[in-house]
This record gives structure tokens, sequence and C-alpha cells, in this order.
């Protein structure tokens, strides 16, 4: 799998400094882990976020979801806008599997729930997804449980990106996708906080990739028709699954106006939202813990939030961990070849390429 990130490239994004890892990875008690699918016929898996180390169901997170465009099979945004709270890992795979990877979570925390003695009778599962059909059997529906299971023990705040996990087999401009992640650090009242964002990309356009304001997916058309490649995927069709976090306390209000404005961070690559794109984006803050058990003696939960008149501060920083988070799903991908034998092909030559040419004008 290849380590490769757009500024590996010398192409920085905005102006906030990253965290450490650059990642979701850098909101402490994050951590993401996925099980891939690499056969002949099957080019899939699964990625799983655990939001925090300790019993989610137990102390729930502050959380919201937004839907920019609904062409999409998302399991559980519902409660989560209803009561604003997170209480599940969040999985992503292919549309098909939701419901197999929905039913593997209710698995898993049965499970923890009965090892702590944390009583469960109902449950919120979170599955995102993106459909994969181009390189993937999806009819086959080849993620189990045991898929699952593998990327939650797996799991952990450095974690691969690329073509990996649920994103082993998306399509992102015409190119390889798959998951990529980002992170900018943000200071106020002089405390450091951060905020994280992982995608699993899966749409758009060839000819509208835009990487730095450069217009580059024109011309990496140019060059496939040149060398008769072709596309697996040629229509702005697809999705985009985008999960953000952050230690910054936040409710699940400001949390739900900050995932609007990752929409920002999408179009700056070039994305239209097309017909056929499921665009969902899905929050949480692990600086607001609510808990989650019933008669606890508790009348009021007490949380701390923002003061409206900062929150520029995380709208910026959130536009720019997403237009990385997209293009770094780019960067760090391979060249994959489905079970069509048709070959979606990575970004990487391409604009090693574009980049030279620059150079040399």
């Amino acid at each position: 799998m290849s380590c490769r990130r757009i500024r590996d490239y010398g192409i920085g994004i905005g102006s906030f400094p990253t965290g450490e890892r650059n990642s979701i990875g850098d909101i402490p008690g994050v951590s993401v882990g996925h099980c891939t699918i690499d056969t002949e016929r099957h080019k899939t898996g699964v990625t799983v976020i655990l939001p925090c180390e300790g019993n989610m169901f137990a102390g729930k997170l502050a959380a919201a979801s937004y839907v920019l465009n609904g062409f999409g099979k998302t399991a559980g945004t519902i409660q989560i806008n209803e009561l604003g709270t997170l209480e599940s890992p969040i999985a992503l795979t292919n549309t098909l599997n939701v419901g197999l990877v929905q039913d593997a979570l209710v698995s898993y925390m049965v499970e923890r729930c009965q090892e702590e003695g944390v009583p469960l009778f109902s449950f919120n599962p979170v599955v995102g997804e993106c459909n994969d059909c181009h390189l993937n059997d999806i009819k086959e529906r080849a993620v189990n449980t045991s898929h699952v299971f593998s990327a939650i023990s797996s799991a952990s705040a450095d974690f691969e990106q690329g073509d990996v996990g649920a994103g082993k087999g998306t399509i992102c401009f015409g190119l390889k996708g798959g998951i990529g992640s980002s992170s900018r650090r943000i200071e106020i009242d002089g405390k450091t906080y951060h905020i994280g964002v992982l995608v699993q990309s899966n749409f758009g356009k060839m000819e509208d990739l835009v990487i730095q304001g450069m217009e580059i997916g024109r011309t990496i058309r140019k060059w496939q028709e040149e060398e008769k490649k072709k596309c697996p995927k040629a229509d702005d069709e697809g999705s985009i699954m985008s999960i953000i976090a952050t230690d910054l306390p936040l409710s699940s209000r400001q949390l739900h106006r900050i995932l609007r404005r990752a929409a920002m961070g999408l179009g700056r690559t070039g994305s239209h939202v097309g017909h056929g794109s499921g665009d969902v984006m899905i929050g949480f803050s692990t600086a607001n813990v609510i808990s989650g058990a019933s008669g606890d003696g508790e009348s009021f939960s007490h949380i701390q939030i923002l003061h409206e008149s900062l929150m520029d501060i995380p709208f910026r920083a959130v536009i720019e961990a997403e237009e990385e988070a997209i293009l770094n799903s780019l960067a760090a991908a391979d060249s994959v070849t489905g079970y069509t034998e048709e070959t979606c092909h990575a970004l990487d030559p391409y604009l090693k390429r574009y980049l030279e040419l620059q150079k040399q004008q």
C-alpha cells in the first residue's frame, strides 16, 4: 500500500497547520481500522472509525449529520439528528453491504456491553456506503461480520490510506479513489484543538478535477484518450462519505453548521455534486460526553460549547481538511483492475507529469 500524500508533490492546502499525523487520528481517542477484500472478483472492504477509547453506548458523543445530496443508503443518521448524539462506531462499506455491516456492529456492541455490564436494549449502528460496482462484483456482498470485527480489532490512530478497506473499489474523478484523511490544528484561548476529516471518495467526473486551483482533470482526460485508456466510470456519479471529528467543545447544532461547510472543501476539488452522487457528512465532538444511562441520578447534562462568534475558525479549518482528505485519497491510491478486467488508474503518474510540464513553462 502506498504512503503517498498530496503534500509529497509539493502541494499544500490552505493556511492552517496540520496535526502531527495530518489525519483524523490527531483527535485523541479516535482510531481507524480497515479490512480489505482483494480477490479476482472482489475489490471492496470495510473501514471502521472508533470515535473514542471507552464504551460509546455508556458515554455518547455530541454528533450531527448532513446530507448534501441524498443518493445514498446511510444507516443511523436519523437518530443522530434527532438526539444529537453518537453511540456507535462509524463503519464505511459498499452499497449492498450496509445491512450486513449494520448487523455486525450490533453484535459488536451487544458483546461489549455484556462484558462491561452496561445494559443495552436498543442501539443505533451507523454505517455509510459508496457504490464500488465498477471494480467489485457488488452483488455477491463479500463483506461479512468477520471483516467488520477484523477492522475494529486493527484500529489505530495511525492507519493506511488509499485503495484500502472501504476504499478498495472506489473511483474518484475517473481515477482510483479510496480512503483519505487530513487534519487542522487550531488555537483558541491559548489551547490547541484539532479538526480531522476522513473520506471515502467515489465521486466526480475526470474533466472537473481541480488540485490547488490547477484544472488538471481536463489534461488527464486528454492524455488518457491519447493512450487509449478507458475509465470504468466516466460520468459524475457515485458518492462521498465524510467523517468529521474534533476535540473542540461543540453542540450538535454547531457540528451541523461545520458539516455544511465541508461541502465547500468538496467543491474546491471540482465536485458539482452530481445527480447520482450521495454526499453525506457525519461529525462528532469528543469533548462533550453525554451519559447513556437512564436513572443515573442526573437530571441535566452539562456540556461546554464554543462561542458562536468564533465559529469562523472551525469553518475554515474543516474546508481545508476536507479538500486535502479528498486529494490524499487520490494521491495514496494505486491503480486497481476490477472483475471486468477494466483498470482504474492512479493519479500519481499523471500528477508527476503535469507538475513537470508546469516547471518547464
